[in-house]
């Protein structure tokens, strides 16, 4: 095959960043643990801030920070001199990011920070700069080389920062014990959020909506139910209206399959004991996968023993949940 300059020079730039992240695990150290632990503590909100490349990784590391459980802004520092540094009070975090550690609108409101005596973690790749010497806690960010050929552009340097800012953020909310639940609850407009806060109770089938017959119903009648409740399946539940086997679109095939005369044959001799039932309170995406794992379009959802709905895979898709 012949060389292909683009895919080399792509291959190479990609090999350098790998570089330049990897190397940031050998560099990790108790400034790294310190960082986490004023972090964990902080009163107020943890403001983000960085010129330029490192200002949209900035906000980046803002916007994981906010969704993972921790109070968290982007702040302009050419806006900072302008007004815009009011957003940070006391009880407040900053965490600024610049390569050189000398960017003149980042290093203009360092003094100020200092007056409110407010922590600076600094996110930097010369830790003897301005950045690194007045920051409370120093991450060192620095990179070998960019994977720019002419040694300009931002490129290694602001994945290491990104990466070390994901690093900081993700023990940040081990470290606080954020769960699922807590995720969702800043993501309630997605599929994600629909996936984590969604259960079965909002989407099964109740009341006059759920088939159910007993076990001596004549499976003529059986088969009436399913079609008028139109789930493709029934319940078979006793006296006490506990659930004892469940009767599908399926069963009813293999039946035919059979030549079986069955019509006048009780449900309870039909029926299928021990079905796949799942809870009121458990998320649907449980529902989902189980349905998934055991081939099958719906669950009988119980408590106690006794069905208390229905809920059937056609339902979760039309609500985005699978």
């Amino acid at each position: 095959m012949k060389p292909d300059p683009t895919l080399d020079e792509g291959r190479r730039v990609l090999e350098v960043e790998a570089r330049a992240v990897a190397a940031l695990a050998g560099r990790l150290d108790a400034a790294f643990t310190r960082a986490v632990d004023l972090l964990s503590t902080v009163q107020g909100k943890v403001v983000v801030t960085g010129m330029g490349k490192s200002g949209i990784i900035a906000r980046k590391i803002a916007a994981t920070m906010a969704s993972t459980g921790t109070p968290a802004i982007y702040l302009h520092p050419a806006e900072g001199l302008h007004g815009d540094l009011g957003v940070v009070g006391r009880g407040d975090l900053v965490i600024a990011l610049s390569n050189s550690g000398e960017t003149s609108e980042l290093v203009s409101i360092l003094p100020s920070l200092k007056r409110m005596a407010v922590p600076i973690i600094a996110l930097v790749g010369r830790t003897d700069s301005t950045l690194g010497r007045t920051a409370t806690v120093v991450l060192d960010v620095s990179v070998d080389q960019e994977a720019c050929p002419l040694g300009l552009a931002p490129t290694a340097s602001t994945t290491a920062a990104l990466a070390l800012g994901d690093a900081v953020a993700v023990a940040l909310l081990v470290r606080k014990g954020f769960k699922e639940e807590d995720f969702a609850l800043a993501h309630p407009g997605g599929a994600l959020g629909k996936r984590l806060l969604t259960h079965v109770r909002d989407a099964m089938h109740t009341g006059g909506e759920m088939p159910k017959v007993s076990p001596d119903t004549p499976m003529r009648a059986a088969i009436v139910e399913i079609s008028r409740k139109r789930l493709g399946i029934t319940t078979v539940v006793d006296e006490a209206g506990r659930l004892m086997g469940v009767i599908s679109d399926g069963d009813l095939r293999r039946q035919l399959e059979s030549g079986a005369d069955f019509l006048d044959t009780p449900a309870g001799k039909i029926m299928r004991g021990e079905p796949k039932t799942i809870t009121p309170d458990a998320l649907a995406a449980e529902a989902v996968e189980r349905m998934e794992r055991h081939a099958i379009t719906s669950l009988v959802v119980v408590e106690e023993g006794a069905p208390v709905g229905l809920v059937h895979l056609h339902d979760l898709l039309k609500l985005g949940i699978a």
